[in-house]
């Protein structure tokens, strides 16, 4: 089964920056958009950052819009998250996801097929 697979979590101070990636488990895998959510201890899984693959069309989470950029090279390649400015109340575990269907809202959990283990981000303060 496809998996989506992130790195480049870790600790960083608040100010900091982070760039993590996404790629599926398997290649080539054709996907429609690609997204970043995150789950803080003890909170409900949020939207992040997702980017339509063709047309680079993104969406971003109102908190993290202005801080957070989220990229590919080409519609087939790997998807990035630059975080920037990071904040403490930005430490979660940030899953990535992939859909290979076109959907109208790529903001929406429910709309991903394939999931990634997830990789932890800690912001101190």
């Amino acid at each position: 089964q496809v998996q989506m697979v992130e790195s480049g979590g870790g600790l960083v101070q608040a100010g900091g920056s982070l760039r993590l990636s996404c790629e599926p488990s398997a290649r080539p895998l054709s996907r429609y958009a690609t997204g970043w959510f995150r789950q803080a201890p003890g909170k409900e899984r949020e939207f992040v950052a997702a980017i339509a693959l063709i047309s680079g069309h993104t969406s971003y989470a109102d908190s993290v819009r202005g801080r957070f950029t989220i990229s590919r090279d080409n519609a087939m390649g790997p998807v990035f998250l630059q975080m920037n400015s990071l904040k403490p109340e930005d430490t979660a575990v940030y899953y990535c996801a992939a859909t290979p269907s076109y959907v109208i809202d790529i903001t929406g959990g429910d709309k991903y097929d394939y999931w990634g283990q997830g990789t932890p981000v800690t912001v101190s303060s």
